[in-house]
């Protein structure tokens, strides 16, 4: 039994976390009348399943393209942005010493922790004043004001754990501290950038309150926002398997990230965790 406890346990979880994703797949392929009819089960009450059309519909549809090219761009952006910044600001916590060291450390935790939903009806205000209403840099802002704090924290242990011998020993070479910082001290904290770098970016990907309260218009509005208006043949019918398959298309980017750097977000979520 003791051998058997762990697949089973296994088996339980995956069960647990992959049901939906596969309840989802399964809608994505039936036709939007099984559904609408009341059919709740896996299988489509007549049996036949849709196919892929669900999906070539989804992809003709002129706001799901342009909500992919919102969400691309403003993701990459903001994660482009924030990596950038958070690995100045982490590097500079873990190698000077200041007063201040550990309220900024707090500050930065705090703000992580601040619930999304109780900024959106400020940024409501403030950026309609300021002109950036519906716009990718009123999204980008906000973005980056809560995927900073935890990359500086990611980013500042790895630079904790790479010793002052190394650096010291490129500026001996000849090496300006910013080429050692540069050439030497990124490269070797490069599984926490790509941890900060996916994390930042999983965010501005999957994010919802901002995407559909900061915009008014499919010109910034982002994948998961841009679902909320799929409409069916009328207004009270919603099309629920092609908003599945526009949900598995969404996902897709990020199961093909996580596959391809699963080592590398290991690494970074851990480092610290152990003292050698």
């Amino acid at each position: 039994m003791k051998k058997l406890g762990m697949p089973i346990g296994v088996a339980l979880i995956l069960i647990w976390c992959l049901l939906p994703v596969v309840w989802v797949i399964s809608l994505s392929f039936k036709a939007p009348d099984s559904i609408t009819v009341g059919n709740p089960g896996f299988w489509p009450a007549d049996g036949t399943w849709a196919g892929w059309e669900n999906y070539r519909q989804v992809w003709d549809n002129d706001q799901f393209k342009r909500a992919i090219l919102n969400s691309l761009g403003i993701s990459l952006i903001a994660t482009g942005l924030s990596v950038m910044v958070a690995t100045l600001a982490a590097y500079a916590i873990a190698r000077l010493e200041f007063k201040g060291k550990r309220m900024v450390l707090s500050m930065a935790l705090a703000i992580a922790m601040f619930p999304v939903v109780s900024l959106v009806g400020p940024l409501f205000d403030m950026w309609r004043a300021f002109g950036i209403y519906d716009t990718w840099i009123g999204l980008i802002i906000p973005y980056m004001s809560f995927t900073l704090p935890l990359a500086i924290w990611t980013l500042s242990a790895f630079f904790r754990e790479i010793p002052w011998e190394m650096e010291q020993a490129a500026q001996v070479d000849g090496a300006t501290s910013w080429q050692a910082f540069r050439k030497v001290i990124v490269p070797l904290a490069a599984p926490g950038v790509f941890t900060a770098a996916i994390l930042t970016f999983f965010f501005a990907w999957n994010d919802f309150v901002f995407g559909i309260s900061l915009t008014s218009t499919e010109a910034a509005r982002p994948i998961p926002a841009s679902l909320a208006f799929f409409t069916g043949p009328d207004p009270f019918t919603r099309p629920a398997s092609l908003l599945a398959a526009a949900a598995v298309i969404a996902t897709i980017p990020i199961i093909v990230i996580v596959l391809i750097f699963q080592r590398k977000i290991v690494a970074g979520l851990t480092s610290g965790a152990v003292k050698g």
